[in-house]
Parts: structure tokens; C-alpha cells; sequence
């Protein structure tokens, strides 16, 4: 994974809080933001784009996993990861049946968690759920939609999506024209680097304030690449 995600770790315990908050923080590929309780949590998700939760479950003004059931009904898609100090089989039942994807038991070992977190964001970033950010775009591949910071949204064909997604996962590495047609088209010969030029031709139309000096999706080493 290369582009950046956005955690928010939720618990009543800032000494966990801030330790989670500052390992973390050592990884170029998170952004951290923490919250107390149940209430903050839920503002937060609602406030700005936040792509995986660590959910504590005994917050001091709900149960984590009431706080993952207002998420999931309030429209969250991210996966969200429990932390708990009870491992038993009916405790994960509860929290997996809430909403949650995963269930880390207390004590715990950081790489547990962080090899945990980085699956769940493999897994959601495949899924027709996943949402990313795109320069000044939220980019939702599986409606095809590209929304603007106004709230304007661009509707893309099934290539040009599959184009911006795969350049995405690339993080800033430029892919080759063969490597993109191969991605998106597969084995056809019909297809020539031309059709590709074409689309990301039309595409840069979309989502270039400058088609003709692009910024956003660049020609570079005999492919293109994103500056995300």
C-alpha cells in the first residue's frame, strides 16, 4: 500500500491512545487521529474521510460495538478492528455481529495490530466499498464517481475507472503504457497504446483544471502515474 490512510483510534486510555497514535505515526503510509470516547468518534467519521477504526469496546459513554452500529448506520464502509480485554467466543460474536471486521484481545503486541490493520485496508481497497482520495477528488470506484471538495460529481467509464484505480494503488510509481493496457484490457491484441492514450486523454478532461498541462494524472518514465 503506498497511497496514505487515515486512522482513527478510539479509547479512554490515552496512554494506549497516544502509544498506538505515535507507532503508527512512524509509517509514511498513516495519518492518525485519536478519540476519547464513543461520541467523538462518531463525529469524526462523519467529519472527514476515515479509511480503517480501532474501536476499543469499554468506552465510558457506549459500548464500542453500539458506537460500530451507529457508524455502520450513519453509512461508514471502513473496516473497523475492536480492541477488547475479553477473548471469548460470544464477545467477538457481538462485535463482529455489530459491524466489526476484526477482533484484537488485549494485551496485545503493536505488530499484531498493525499487521491486522494493513489486511483489513488490502481487503477494503478490493471491495466495491472502497473510497479514496485523489488529489482534490474522493474517488468511489465502485459508483464510477468522482466528487469534488463542492460536492460536484464527475461520472467516469468502467476503463477510466479501472485506469485511476490502478494507477492509485501505484502510489506515485509510474506504470508503463504495456503494464496499464495489460491491467485494464487484459490479453487483447485488438487493443493498441493508442486506445490507452485515448482514455487517459478523456480522462485528463475530467479531472485536469489544465488538460493540456496536467497535474493531477502525468506522462513520466514511458507511462503515467498519479500525484495523489
Amino acid at each position: 500500500m503506498s497511497a496514505t490512510h487515515h486512522i482513527l483510534l478510539v479509547d479512554d486510555d490515552q496512554m494506549l491512545r497516544d502509544a498506538l497514535a505515535e507507532q503508527l505515526a512512524l509509517y509514511d503510509e498513516f495519518k492518525v487521529s485519536a478519540a476519547p470516547n464513543a461520541s467523538a468518534s462518531l463525529k469524526a467519521v462523519q467529519a472527514e474521510r476515515i479509511d480503517l477504526v480501532v474501536m476499543d469496546v469499554g468506552l465510558p459513554d457506549m459500548d464500542g460495538r453500539e458506537a460500530v452500529k451507529l457508524m455502520r448506520k450513519n453509512g461508514f464502509k471502513g473496516p473497523v478492528v475492536m480492541l477488547t480485554g475479553q477473548g471469548s467466543d460470544a464477545d467477538t460474536v457481538l462485535g463482529l455481529e455489530a459491524g466489526a471486521n476484526d477482533y484484537v484481545v488485549k494485551p496485545f503486541k503493536f505488530a499484531v495490530l498493525l499487521a491486522r490493520i494493513r489486511a483489513h485496508l488490502r481487503q477494503y481497497e478490493a471491495s466495491e466499498d472502497a473510497i479514496f482520495q485523489v488529489g482534490p477528488y474522493t474517488f468511489h470506484p465502485g459508483s464510477k464517481l468522482l466528487v469534488s471538495a463542492k460536492g460536484s460529481k464527475t461520472k467516469l467509464t468502467e476503463k477510466e475507472t479501472a485506469i485511476l484505480r490502478f494507477l492509485y494503488r501505484a502510489g506515485r510509481k509510474p506504470i508503463a503504457r504495456e503494464t496499464l493496457l495489460q491491467e485494464v484490457w487484459g490479453y487483447n491484441s485488438q487493443v493498441t497504446t493508442h486506445t490507452l492514450e485515448t482514455h487517459i486523454y478523456r480522462l485528463r478532461q475530467k479531472i485536469e483544471p489544465d488538460p493540456a498541462n496536467a497535474r493531477l494524472l502525468v506522462t513520466d518514465a514511458g507511462g503515467y502515474r498519479l500525484n495523489p
